[in-house]
């Protein structure tokens, strides 16, 4: 009997790796890729956690990890290094990377629209961008923020030079709650919703209503080599998450529980709140080559990259 018994764990041994392709998967198995956000799972991830959920990605080919990034993440380096398959970045920071030579590609834009905004509370001396001239603003120390200041202020007539920025670090709420700054920069899906949620009046100048072009903030970024090398897992990632982008803005409240199922943390009445203001921004387009070029002159006049991009090279305009 012991040999039967080997021969059919032999039988069974080699049905197994015929059925295995070279790596060990199953044929036909999902691809294994992952994307690390660009900051902690909120309401502008939707349609990523929607996607997988849903099996989009699966349907795609792929078995998606949703990384988040720690303190210590670098994204772009992440992505250089072969360490992750993609990221979310925010547009400048693909800029960046693009000057530095990593050789990036935005893929798809996750936001149509500059999340950025100056925030000023309703019963104080500032009513417009203007205004600020002669006034503090609180800032967090990045260089975006000085951007915002000076394209706001400068597009609605104020001079820049008499704005006093003070660094308040990623307080902005709170900041503006105590009275400690006259206004402050922040973002309108984030820190005005915070606001009101706190019942502190605002008025909320975001910066493509005064002087930016209105950019896809963050988008989803790949390699070249990936894009190269790996066209039908790039093709399905982008594929998906449109799918997944598509749903949050015809079924908003199944991509919010699709969100909050995945991150147990987080607070519903937040999120919710914070995607209602964002679904407008939320539907899924392609590039507009001619709101990139905008904006690669914009960042380059306001010091946020070093000249402007080239547009053709860092973003995959299909």
């Amino acid at each position: 009997m012991r040999w039967a018994v080997a021969l059919l764990a032999t039988v069974l041994l080699l049905a197994g790796i015929a059925g295995c392709g070279g790596s060990g998967a199953e044929p036909g198995a999902p691809k294994g890729a992952t994307v690390v956000l660009d900051f902690e799972p909120n309401a502008v991830h939707s349609g990523i956690y929607a996607a997988d959920a849903e099996d989009f990605y699966k349907e795609a080919g792929i078995d998606l990890h949703v990384q988040v990034p720690g303190e210590s993440t670098d994204a772009p380096k992440l992505l250089a290094a072969g360490r992750t398959d993609f990221a979310i970045l925010d547009i400048t920071d693909l800029g960046i990377a693009d000057e530095n030579g990593l050789e990036l590609v935005g893929l798809m834009p996750i936001v149509q629209t500059p999340l950025a905004a100056i925030l000023a509370r309703k019963d104080g001396p500032v009513k417009r961008p203007r205004d600020l001239d002669g006034h503090s603003v609180g800032v967090t120390g990045l260089p975006s923020d000085t951007a915002v200041v000076d394209s706001e202020v400068s597009a609605d007539g104020g001079a820049p030079a008499g704005v006093d920025e003070v660094t308040i670090g990623f307080n902005a709420v709170a900041s503006l709650a105590a009275g400690k700054v006259d206004a402050a920069t922040g973002f309108w899906n984030a820190e005005a919703v915070e606001a009101e949620r706190q019942g502190i009046p605002l008025r909320v100048f975001k910066v493509d209503e005064f002087g930016a072009p209105s950019y896809p903030e963050l988008v989803l970024t790949t390699t070249r080599k990936e894009l190269e090398e790996e066209p039908e897992l790039v093709e399905g990632m982008v594929e998906a998450t449109t799918r997944g982008y598509e749903l949050t803005e015809s079924q908003p409240q199944k991509a919010l529980d699709d969100l909050l199922a995945a991150n147990k943390s987080l607070e519903r009445a937040d999120q919710a709140a914070q995607l209602k203001v964002l679904l407008p921004a939320l539907k899924p387009a392609p590039f507009d080559e001619a709101v990139l070029e905008e904006w690669s002159t914009w960042a380059s006049a306001h010091e946020l990259l070093p000249e402007p991009a080239d547009v053709k090279s860092t973003f995959d305009l299909g």
